[in-house]
């Protein structure tokens, strides 16, 4: 069954439990080698500095242009989302970012890595609000961010498997090889193209749009989704209330996590591999974190479990860097990844229901990528304070960052505003 001859089923029926767990399946699988292409960059850059003769505002350069095509690939994700599918966009994402991920292992210059790194970028963008959007749509509200928490495990595991893979590949075979075998996720795409139809709530959502087009009255025609969200009052709000606390998330989420392994490794003094484990620690927290947070979110709230992981963060950032010592850097690590994990346990289901079926793509891929562009500062903000001293010095400015992404929602954004399940 293909996405495209499912439809009119599924439009009927709720989804059966087979096509829910298919659903399940390959958007974990897609948020896994996501998670894991981010972290395949990290754990490269110290051999890309030394290969291509980079500096450390270089260096950090590369992650900063992997977050900008993302930026670029969410924004416009989001709106192809709503206009085109769900299961579409994903499947196009995974293809494009698995090809030319691939290719990254054949570059010559830090120009030609530039490059190929933005473009391929633009589709692990549209990846994770595509998967976010597709499961909220096929979740109920009583276990959604349960699920979705669940579902964010797959993020955090691609990072395992990066870790994993660096620590084992690039002391022997060096760093081209961790980018030939990003070719595998080519076959996922093809999988969920056959297996996977779009969720009902957005063919419902499609079908009414479809008969405003053939309505006689020009006032009935259906409108451009980004104007839809900037012409109702609440949508408005909303969207731009997330920009700035995704924008402060993002900023500090990736500037930690494409410098923390350096820090660990150069600042700390911890050898490679000693790294890596201790990361998988981290990671390992991180996934058990994020389905624990899910599931006391479904009973007390989004917003208090969302603000005691982005300010417990924050307060724990300086104690890491101040207070670690050759004995306790592992426990730090444990506990940071506790903490860590918290944030985007929560955030998708959070996002997901502030917004209407019809904008949600569009609302969430436009709130979450212009917040992205933060993002794209932190990788260059570590590195230009890594250039005259310590790369912690630039960490404790992430930990800023992540409490006025808590304080925000905390002030502002009330639970469950909208049911995804509904063509609201």
């Amino acid at each position: 069954m293909t996405a495209n001859s499912a439809t009119e089923a599924v439009s009927q029926d709720a989804p059966s439990k087979k096509v829910w767990l298919f659903a399940f399946i390959f958007s974990f699988l897609a948020l896994l080698v996501d998670g894991a292409d981010i972290a395949l960059l990290s754990y490269s850059l110290t051999s890309l500095k030394q290969e291509f003769g980079l500096s450390s505002i270089q260096a950090g350069a590369l992650g900063s242009w992997t977050l900008a095509g993302m930026a670029v690939g969410g924004f416009f994700g989001g709106w192809a989302c709503d206009r085109f599918g769900r299961v579409r966009v994903i499947v196009l994402a995974i293809a494009l970012f698995s090809l030319l991920t691939f290719w990254l292992g054949f570059t010559q210059s830090y120009e030609q890595f530039v490059t190929l790194r933005f473009i391929s970028a633009i589709g692990l963008g549209a990846l994770y609000i595509a998967c976010n959007t597709l499961m909220a749509e096929y979740v109920p509200t009583k276990y959604r961010t349960t699920a979705l928490a669940a579902l964010m495990t797959g993020w955090t595991l691609g990072s395992i498997v990066a870790t994993g893979l660096a620590g084992w590949l690039i002391p022997t075979h060096g760093w081209r090889i961790l980018f030939f075998i990003s070719i595998i996720p080519i076959v996922l795409a093809v999988a969920m193209h056959f297996l996977v139809p779009e969720p009902k709530a957005w063919l419902e959502s499609r079908r009414q749009r479809e008969l405003l087009k053939t309505s006689g009255n020009i006032k009935d025609k259906p409108k451009n989704t980004f104007k839809m969200v900037m012409q109702d009052v609440s949508s408005r709000r909303m969207f731009i209330l997330w920009s700035f606390s995704t924008a402060f998330l993002q900023f500090g989420y990736y500037g930690v996590s494409n410098w923390l392994p350096a820090y660990l490794e150069s600042d700390l003094g911890i050898k490679f591999k000693a790294m890596t484990m201790y990361m998988i620690g981290t990671f390992i927290i991180m996934m058990c974190t994020k389905v624990i947070a899910g599931m006391i979110a479904d009973k007390i709230g989004r917003r208090a479990v969302f603000a005691f992981g982005t300010m417990g963060t924050a307060i724990f950032i300086p104690i890491i860097v101040f207070g670690n010592s050759p004995d306790n850097i592992l426990w730090l690590m444990l506990f940071f990844g506790f903490l860590y994990g918290i944030p985007y346990g929560i955030n998708a289901t959070y996002m997901t229901e502030s917004f209407s079926t019809k904008v949600r793509g569009t609302a969430i891929g436009g709130a979450y990528n212009i917040g992205r562009l933060g993002a794209v500062l932190a990788p260059v903000t570590i590195g230009f304070f890594a250039q005259g001293g310590s790369i912690g010095t630039g960490l404790l400015i992430m930990g800023i960052a992540y409490f006025l992404c808590g304080l925000i929602p905390l002030l502002f954004i009330k639970d469950r505003l909208f049911d995804p399940q509904k063509a609201d």
